[in-house]
């Protein structure tokens, strides 16, 4: 028996004989663009903002301080290991990081970088046990709130620390919450959207993880010399009142719904973000080309990606060039350090260049191929990682210019990548698939401090792996589908068939 459940259509003609896909139905429906999507795709993006805060905090409160003598028995330039205790002291006072609060000036390079990769393991950790979800069972909404309120309690909770291992332990408590923000945040805003605006609507987030990134440098200048603790309480109470923003005002996807059966739901959230005057109930879910509906669960859903060769095929690539993009957009960061710079104007040069990204992102997206624009920053990027090793010895300025030219690449293939990957798989899939390729990104990030540590005695080792890796990845993404301009599937019979009508058509070309 058909089903007699009611869905929107915009249309007053005779319905046509093709019967319209899920993505065709909706964008009908609510049109490409309407400002009830838009704002709530802007509140959904907001998300990535406390996600930058926590993924860059270390840069601050991990930090080892600058020091300076206090006696003629004292050299600028020794070991600080090698002097008296009473030879020397902080320039800030002891509670401004963790390094002179807990003494570590001595530790080992292991010990020191713990927070910080213990909050990559979390993010590992968290993807691997949250990759499905999305798709399974909480959906797409519940994956922002939940997640997003587990990493602002825990932030909350580093507070109270009392040794590094405490402090890493909540750290990698916090990377397992931040997990699948981004994705979930990402998957959600695009697919409110039809294929003109998705790519610009997803660059929303971009904007708001450098809006994050930008504010930390701000936070900790106007903090500087106050307790590390007060960049926690910063960043994490406005988080934990966000999450509960999302739970009230966050409408979850009308198209996940759909692919779960939920299609009272669907036309609940359809009919409160069209245009009251657009729509009318004419036409029926049954009447609707999509070839499976489906309530998976966490094991199916990677079954469905693994047993489709061009599903595993996809994957497999977007894992790979993952691993490379994280290496450099993770680890560039990392290296300020490393530089004769000052660390807020640095990082807050780097945090900036994350907006023109961000903006050229939006300008391209929609019109050159993804096959083009990628392999172009991928490649751009890894060339000033190359220039800087060979001007790195000249001039810091210049050193620096080139680092954030290969830090503004690197962050545009990220965000055109991002884009990219959520047009590769259809819905059934789409968080799932995103999940994972955020993950291979934060095993580039895990690899980057390691990297960013050789390179401290060999400027031509970090900065030729960084090189290197964005290489690859920009050769890899050569041999995947194009998808700009193209509709996005619901379900993986539908993908395929596009897959295969593909490659009948390029064998006759």
């Amino acid at each position: 028996m058909a089903d007699s459940t009611p869905f929107l259509n915009c249309s007053d003609s005779v319905e046509s004989k093709r019967q319209p896909s899920l993505d065709e139905a909706i964008e009908e429906c609510i049109g490409e663009f309407g400002w009830a999507q838009f704002l709530q795709a802007i509140f959904v993006s907001l998300a990535w903002t406390f996600d930058a805060q926590q993924a860059f905090i270390s840069v601050f409160t991990d930090v080892e301080p600058k020091w300076h003598c206090v006696n003629s028995s004292c050299d600028s330039f020794s070991n600080i290991c090698k002097l008296p205790k009473t030879s020397w002291s902080w320039d800030l006072p002891l509670h401004s990081s963790i390094v002179s609060e807990w003494g570590l000036e001595c530790a080992t390079s292991l010990v020191k970088g713990l927070p910080a990769s213990s909050f990559f393991m979390g993010c590992l950790v968290g993807g691997l046990l949250l990759t499905t979800v999305a798709d399974s069972s909480l959906g797409r909404k519940n994956m922002i709130f939940l997640p997003c309120l587990a990493m602002s309690v825990s932030a909350l909770l580093t507070t109270f620390s009392t040794n590094i291992w405490i402090y890493s332990a909540w750290r990698f408590v916090c990377g397992i919450g931040r997990a699948p923000i981004l994705t979930s945040a990402l998957v959600l805003s695009t697919e409110l959207f039809g294929k003109r605006w998705r790519g610009q609507v997803g660059t929303l987030g971009f904007l708001c993880f450098t809006l994050g990134f930008l504010s930390l440098p701000a936070i900790a200048y106007i903090n500087r010399g106050s307790s590390w603790r007060i960049l926690y309480l910063w960043t994490s109470i406005p988080t934990i009142f966000y999450s509960l923003l999302v739970r009230f005002f966050v409408y979850e996807s009308p198209r996940w719904l759909f692919v779960q059966g939920r299609k009272q739901e669907a036309v609940l959230i359809l009919k409160s973000i069209a245009s009251p005057n657009n729509c009318k109930i004419t036409m029926s879910f049954s009447n609707i080309s999509i070839e499976q509906e489906t309530r998976n669960d966490a094991l199916s859903t990677i079954k469905n990606m693994l047993k489709k060769s061009w599903c595993f095929r996809r994957l497999l690539t977007a894992l790979i060039a993952s691993i490379g993009i994280g290496m450099v957009y993770y680890g560039m960061p990392l290296s300020l350090g490393n530089l004769a710079f000052n660390l807020y104007l640095s990082v807050a040069l780097n945090a900036l260049s994350e907006l023109p990204a961000s903006l050229v992102t939006f300008l391209i997206v929609g019109k050159v191929d993804r096959r083009v624009s990628l392999p172009f920053f991928t490649i751009l990027s890894g060339v000033c990682d190359i220039m800087c090793v060979v001007e790195g010895n000249l001039q810091t300025t210049l050193q620096l210019l080139l680092e954030i030219v290969s830090f503004f690449s690197a962050c545009t293939a990220f965000n055109i990548f991002l884009i990219f990957t959520t047009e590769l798989f259809p819905t059934c899939v789409r968080n799932s698939a995103v999940s994972l390729v955020r993950q291979a990104i934060v095993v580039g990030g895990v690899l980057s401090p390691v990297v960013v540590a050789a390179g401290r005695r060999n400027a031509i080792v970090s900065y030729g792996i960084f090189a290197l890796s964005m290489g690859l990845f920009g050769l890899s993404v050569v041999g995947l589908p194009e998808t700009r301009g193209k509709t996005i599937s619901d379900t993986m019979e539908e993908e395929e068939q596009k897959h295969n009508a593909s490659s009948i058509s390029n064998v006759i070309n």
